[in-house]
């Protein structure tokens, strides 16, 4: 069966490329993660949003969840069962390729890209004091991560909200279709740091791969190809319903225009 890129999507497609060439040519110019760090940050609170939204949904708890000033996280759940672990594990990366999808769905949908901002907006504030903030504090959990998490899930909140208030249309949009990038890229680079460190000869760097095969018996270079198997399956399915599909609900005019707001 052929696929041929949707009509209506060739302006889109467009700017997703654009957003993706920016990303990676600032891979090679010295000192521009001091661009992407906010990006970074972005990323590490959807990946464990993940953990914790999986821990709700097999019926564990969250202790705390925090954001280090090196864009690694932590966050602590309680342990249930073995599948009940096994969802958590996986829901980070998965969590974060998934999250990078379903934004570039939302504005393939015509879901107006200051709605998209505004909303991840919500999502990381939600995280931040919930989790990061309250039930810590409550639950005489891990204290010392609160005040970096503070700070970067409040700065990140005021940031997209003002992005979605202030922005123009285009510029609202190129930034929705950045965070997706970022959210794939930073997936993709992740777990396959988790390939190399989850070498059968050595397991002594902590990862969810790991905890997995620790919980599981299953070698943790074997979880890390489990899971990049489904992020390219995620992003597959993403990209085909972004550029291919022919809903007629999808935007017809220009990249991302705000259409449905006045």
């Amino acid at each position: 069966m052929r696929v041929r890129i949707s009509h209506d999507a060739r302006p889109q497609a467009m700017t997703l490329l654009a957003a993706a060439a920016i990303s990676i040519v600032l891979w090679f110019i010295p000192f521009a993660e001091v661009l992407t760090y906010p990006f970074r940050i972005f990323v590490t609170f959807i990946h464990e949003g993940g953990h914790a939204i999986a821990a709700l949904l097999t019926g564990n708890s969250v202790g705390s969840l925090s954001v280090a000033m090196n864009a690694s996280g932590e966050t602590y759940t309680t342990q249930g069962g073995l599948v009940s672990q096994t969802f958590v594990a996986s829901a980070g990366y998965l969590g974060s390729m998934a999250y990078g999808g379903l934004l570039l769905v939302l504005i393939r949908k015509a879901i107006a890209a200051r709605i998209v901002l505004i909303g991840s907006a919500a999502v990381i504030f939600s995280l931040t004091l919930i989790y990061g903030i309250l039930t810590p504090i409550f639950s005489l959990g891990a204290l010392s991560g609160i005040p970096f998490t503070f700070i970067a899930g409040t700065s990140l909140s005021v940031g997209l909200v003002a992005l979605g208030k202030f922005a123009g249309a285009r510029l609202a949009a190129f930034s929705v279709c950045f965070l997706a990038v970022q959210c794939v890229l930073n997936a993709l680079l992740d777990l396959k740091t988790v390939f190399f460190l989850s070498s059968p000869f050595d397991t002594s760097v902590p990862t969810d791969a790991v905890n997995m095969a620790n919980a599981t018996g299953i070698p943790a270079f074997i979880w890390a190809i489990i899971w990049i198997a489904i992020a390219l399956a995620i992003l597959a399915l993403a990209m085909r319903i972004y550029v291919v599909t022919r809903d007629s609900r999808t935007q017809p005019d220009l990249p991302f225009e705000d259409v449905l707001n006045t």
